[in-house]
C-alpha cells in the first residue's frame, strides 16, 4: 500500500483502485486492550491530480477485545469510511486531520490505516453471554429486592412497632 509520486502520476490517467488485505500484527503487540486483530480489507479508489492525490477508503475488520466485566474474549467488527488527501506539492492548503504532506517521494497508506484502526478502538465492550450472577459474598439484587429488604440490624425496631400496633 506504498507508492511512489511517479507511479501514481502514471495512473492519473487510468485511475487507481485498491482492494488488498492488510496485517497490522504490530498493534496486537503495542496496544493493550487490543488481544487480535484480523487482516483489515481495504477498499477504495484514488482521485489523483497534479497537487494532491484523494483516497476514498473502506476499512473492515475484526478485533478481539476482553470484555469489561467478564475479562472473556469479545470479537468487535468494525467498519471506517475515510477520505485522506495526500499533498504533492508543497502549497499551503486548508490542513485537517485527514490531510497529510508526502514525506519524500512516497505516499504510504499503512500509516494511515494503522491510526484509523487505533482510533475505532472501543474504551469498553462487553460480551454477549451473561455476567456471574453471585460469588462469594456478593450477589446482584434488583432495585425491588433492595427496597422489600429489611436491615438485619432494624428487624429488632420492627418487632417493636408489631408489638405496639396489636395492643
Amino acid at each position: 500500500m506504498k507508492w511512489s509520486v511517479h507511479e501514481l502520476f502514471k495512473l492519473q490517467a487510468k485511475g487507481l483502485t485498491i482492494d488488498e488485505n492488510v496485517e497490522l500484527n504490530e498493534l496486537v503487540q503495542s496496544h493493550p486492550d487490543l488481544l487480535k486483530l484480523s487482516p483489515i480489507h481495504v477498499i477504495g479508489k484514488a482521485d489523483i491530480s497534479s497537487e494532491k492525490v484523494t483516497f476514498h477508503l473502506q476499512l473492515s475488520g475484526v478485533m478481539t477485545l476482553p470484555c469489561a466485566r467478564t475479562l472473556e474474549d469479545v470479537e468487535y467488527p468494525f467498519q471506517i469510511q475515510s477520505k485522506e488527501t495526500f499533498l504533492l506539492q508543497s502549497e499551503e492548503f486548508d490542513m485537517d486531520e485527514n490531510t497529510h504532506q508526502v514525506q519524500g517521494e512516497m505516499v504510504d497508506l499503512i500509516p494511515v490505516i494503522r491510526e484509523l484502526v487505533l482510533l475505532e478502538i472501543p474504551l469498553q465492550v462487553f460480551s454477549d453471554h451473561a455476567a456471574p450472577q453471585e460469588g462469594k459474598d456478593w450477589k446482584i439484587v434488583t432495585e425491588e429486592e433492595q427496597k422489600n429488604k429489611i436491615d438485619p440490624r432494624l428487624a429488632g425496631l420492627a418487632k417493636f412497632f408489631e408489638k405496639e400496633d396489636n395492643q
